[in-house]
């Protein structure tokens, strides 16, 4: 891996899904005089990642199914 000019870098995908770093997620950074850490930033008062996730997933359902269905459906009745 290599940073580029601009100082960026890219965290590979498996990292930042364990990390639970989505895309617009704000990080610190800390420097112990030899490492770099890159942590997830508090989130005061911020949405939640849960939040985020349904907010983004709101209205884009292809099919209208109820409730009802639904439950059916992922129960196998």
């Amino acid at each position: 891996m290599r940073i580029t000019a601009k100082g960026q870098v890219t965290i590979p995908i498996e990292i930042r899904e364990k990390a639970g770093l989505l895309p617009n997620t704000e990080v610190l950074f800390e420097f112990d005089g030899t490492s770099v850490r890159i942590l997830a930033a508090p989130s005061a008062g911020k949405e939640s990642r849960g939040a985020l996730v349904l907010r983004r997933l709101k209205g884009s359902a292809t099919v209208k199914l109820t409730t009802d269905q639904i439950m059916a459906a992922t129960r196998g009745l």
